[in-house]
């Protein structure tokens, strides 16, 4: 089939700038991307691919080109506001209507064009998921759990904290959820499981093809979760110190032992070292692109409930823990996976994806290259669709974004992306 046939018209041609592809390969100057339909045709150097006749073509001269990010732990629920029960209270009615189409937008003109989103309402999160899939509203590609299973929850939260008891009923929830057609199962509270209703969760699972993720809140989660072969944990566990020598222990005894299943890791570090990066500085808040397309009343709402964390003093000390254990996790060679906790209080939509990859690099010293890889192909190949997406090469998904500058030299630069393409349409 000859490439006039493929691209009958409709190509979409990005010329000039570095591209990036997303598996660390080294980067093409003056990178050309041919796109037709929803699909890359080409890639490669001045020189090294045609441009078809009748394409439409964008200049990225002076930017860097790279695949859309993932963000593999969002909270469409939550838009950063500092009082989580008032926040439910007052929006959780409108989480569905309102509230997390507001989200999905925002993260996608921040550059993100997949994103797993944690915790939320069954039917809310479903049918949300799949009004993007239709276009009916922009977007990223949304990967949902549905409700989180765990043993304890708290006041007001059962619509997307469902409680379980005993293995019977471990079954019958995940099978609700399969049945709903969630793209993963979320777990809390794993240290209070028995082993019986962990032996159910995840053999349901696996009957199902659903990979089963545990919020790591405390060290003794992941101990449990490692030995019940877990297919990944979400968060950072809290504590001054490093992670403690057991619990290091089940990641690696896990790791290398044989016919053991991969393991990866969104470790999410952005959303605490964001509030102690506001307490230093909050004017990123009054910023109008961080609330942008929240009507005015919630925007001041959110911004009304952070009022006085900029008086505060930040603890110079949490941010060295923190990245002393995003180290300890490299070390292990889990599957680090980049995930902001966007929605997190004063962590916004808008803002989340870019700071967790800057502060993977600028403050915890991970190459610049590894955090995208994260981001993108890494995070595509966790979701198991990494065949299709993930990438910038022949065949894969057009999800791409385009940022003025050396995002290489500066990844703070995504902070401001000026081309997104989902699915071969480009969106800004």
């Amino acid at each position: 089939m000859t490439l006039g046939l493929v691209l009958a018209g409709a190509a979409l041609v990005l010329s000039g700038g570095t591209v990036i592809d997303g598996y660390g390969n080294a980067p093409i100057p003056d990178g050309i991307v041919v796109i037709a339909g929803d699909r890359i045709l080409a890639v490669g150097g001045a020189g090294q691919v045609a441009i078809p006749e009748g394409a439409e073509i964008v200049s990225t001269e002076g930017m860097t080109v790279l695949p859309g990010l993932w963000d593999m732990q969002v909270d469409l629920m939550r838009l950063g506001h500092g009082d989580a029960r008032r926040w439910n209270e007052t929006y959780g009615p409108l989480a569905e209507r309102v509230v997390m189409p507001i989200a999905a937008r925002q993260l996608l003109e921040a550059g993100v064009t997949s994103a797993r989103d944690v915790a939320a309402p069954l039917e809310a999160a479903t049918r949300v998921r799949g009004r993007v899939r239709e276009k009916i509203i922009e977007g990223p590609s949304l990967y949902v759990s549905g409700p989180a299973l765990r043993k304890l929850a708290t006041a007001a939260t059962g619509a997307w904290q469902w409680e379980v008891a005993g293995a019977p009923d471990v079954r019958a929830k995940v099978q609700r959820l399969a049945n709903a057609g969630v793209d993963y199962l979320l777990l809390a509270d794993l240290e209070l499981w028995t082993a019986e209703e962990l032996e159910a969760v995840v053999s349901e699972a696996r009957i199902r093809g659903l990979a089963v993720h545990a919020i790591a809140a405390k060290p003794s989660d992941v101990v449990r979760g490692a030995a019940a072969q877990l297919d990944g944990f979400l968060g950072t566990v809290p504590g001054a110190g490093p992670y403690p020598p057991e619990m290091m222990q089940a990641i690696t005894g896990r790791l290398t032992q044989a016919g053991a299943r991969p393991m990866a890791w969104t470790p999410a570090i952005s959303a605490p070292l964001n509030l102690e990066s506001l307490k230093g500085n909050d004017e990123p808040l009054d910023d109008p692109r961080a609330t942008e397309h929240l009507p005015e009343l919630v925007a001041a709402d959110v911004r009304g409930s952070l009022a006085g964390v900029g008086t505060a003093l930040p603890d110079p000390t949490v941010g060295a823990a923190i990245c002393g254990k995003l180290r300890q996790l490299d070390e292990a060679k889990v599957l680090l996976l980049l995930g902001s906790g966007a929605g997190e209080p004063g962590h916004l939509h808008s803002r989340a994806t870019w700071q967790e990859i800057d502060f993977w690099v600028r403050d915890c010293g991970l190459p610049v290259v590894r955090a995208i890889r994260a981001a993108t192909h890494d995070a595509a190949t966790a979701m198991g669709v990494g065949h299709e997406s993930g990438a910038i090469s022949p065949g894969k998904i057009a999800d791409i974004i385009a940022v003025r500058g050396d995002v290489l030299r500066n990844p703070g630069l995504l902070q401001s992306v000026d081309i997104v393409v989902k699915s071969g349409r480009r969106v800004r």
